[in-house]
């Protein structure tokens, strides 16, 4: 009698633990209908690569080439699912986001909450990257509400087709419902090879985009791992998670 009492509490307390989280993750009748009509879909895509909705999601973004690249969590790895088209991204080309209003988009490394999801975006669907980070902070950097969204329009902020944020927003919402905490964003200003880098080593930016290639060289000695990003001495530090 006792177990059948312990296992109703313990079942009891599971459904309140699983009612919070799925009420802590922002929704709307538009979003509830973008990830139902999408979702068949990408389920088969993502089965078609051996991986699965809902498993851990991490972005890269490259602005030169205009790509976001969604990856995917397989066992002890990312694995790229699939490389999107961003529309734009503001007016004012390479380099990082300095203050509100100046037309540029973020450079670096960000990260998303669950409550960092708008189901509600004036822009179809949308999610906050995080800026300013620690980063930007001590760099007094400023600016607010910079997000992927849809609506192919931006001053500032990474925008894409309808079409292709439902497809992002619905394996974003996938992976928060799964139980995914966080995942990182991180955004470059091209792909972050020696002979691009070479390239621009006449840049203003050059020692700045120096230090976000760590980071994206990180990701690669990692076994396929976003590094774990601090901020130290005014500037990017990486280790493993």
């Amino acid at each position: 009698m006792k177990k059948v009492v312990y296992t109703i509490i313990l079942l009891g307390i599971f459904s309140m633990m699983f009612a919070k989280t799925e009420r802590s993750i922002p929704s709307s009748a538009r979003s509830k209908d973008a990830v139902d009509r999408v979702k068949p879909a990408l389920e088969k895509e993502l089965g078609d690569k051996a991986l699965s909705y809902g498993s851990p999601i991490f972005i890269r973004i490259f602005k030169d080439e205009k790509e976001l690249e969604m990856w995917v969590k397989k066992g002890g790895e990312f694995v790229l699912f699939k490389t999107y088209a961003v529309h734009t991204f503001g007016s004012e080309g390479l380099g990082p986001k300095l203050r509100q209003g100046d037309g540029k988009a973020p450079e670096g490394f960000y990260f998303v909450k669950p409550e960092n999801l708008n189901p509600l975006s004036d822009y179809h669907l949308a999610f906050n990257i995080g800026y300013p980070n620690a980063y930007d902070r001590s760099k007094s950097r400023t600016g607010s509400a910079i997000m992927v969204h849809g609506s192919t329009v931006s001053i500032g902020c990474y925008a894409m087709t309808d079409p292709l944020i439902e497809e992002i927003y619905a394996l974003a919402d996938g992976a928060f419902r799964n139980g995914q905490s966080f995942f990182r964003v991180h955004i470059f200003p091209f792909r972050m090879t020696d002979e691009n880098l070479e390239k621009h080593k006449d840049s203003e930016w050059y020692d700045f985009w120096k230090n976000l290639k760590e980071g994206y060289d990180k990701f690669v000695e990692y076994g396929n791992n976003p590094p774990n990003v601090q901020v130290s001495g005014g500037e990017y530090v990486f280790n493993r998670e």
